[in-house]
């Protein structure tokens, strides 16, 4: 059955930026923290450890009852039993992932424009990653998507979206009144040195621009 997810406080995962020597730790922390959903995206490693790290990631993210996305991968999200994947528009489109992986697992598709996002609703989508909203030196490459564009998203498209690229505490006040359903952040969690701090700052940001 496919899990119902309070999409909030997005953690991505990045290795490189993170403040501790674990990532486990880094996950552990962003969660006590206040964030609602982990996606694990680790480019720069094997298939067998990217593998090891997700096992590792869903220890913690199955103890506090976390929805674990996998990032692109299809099989390591099908092998660690994740509660879904995210797929960019260079990936397999959503409507054959979702034949690979069945009605019971979460799918998320990336989408800078409302034509990427009105095609991964019509290839069933769970929710959309609309981005990026700025500037990030997460990924260089990204396609910018505009204020307007994000608001025609979200008046055509009757799917959760999270915004993404560049998300931190000075403009997620930007977002008030739009209908965002979650935040995804990398940089502004991770990288900090209290990470369970900057989970809460910026949750309770996000809670008080819902109001």
């Amino acid at each position: 059955m496919k899990r119902s997810i309070d999409y909030t406080l997005y953690l991505v995962t990045d290795r490189e930026l993170m403040s501790t020597k674990k990532l486990e730790d880094a996950v552990e922390q962003a969660i006590l923290g206040g964030c609602t959903v982990v996606q694990v995206r680790e480019k720069n490693c094997s298939s067998l450890e990217f593998y090891e790290i997700a096992l590792k990631i869903k220890e913690i993210t199955d103890r506090y009852q976390i929805p674990l996305i996998i990032n692109d991968r299809i099989d390591i999200a099908l092998a660690v039993d994740a509660a879904g994947l995210h797929i960019g528009q260079k990936d397999i489109p959503a409507k054959t992932v979702r034949k690979i992986v069945g009605k019971d697992k979460i799918i998320g598709v990336s989408a800078s424009n409302f034509e990427e996002a009105i095609r991964a609703y019509h290839d069933g989508a769970d929710y959309l990653g609309v981005g990026a909203m700025f500037t990030t030196d997460t990924k260089k490459d990204a396609e910018h998507t505009s204020m307007e564009e994000l608001i025609k998203i979200r008046k055509e498209i009757p799917l959760p979206i999270v915004v993404i690229g560049g998300i931190n505490e000075e403009n997620i006040r930007d977002f008030k009144d739009i209908g965002i359903n979650g935040f995804a952040v990398v940089s502004a969690i991770i990288t900090k040195p209290d990470i369970k701090k900057a989970a809460e700052n910026l949750k309770r940001i996000i809670l008080n621009c819902s109001k």
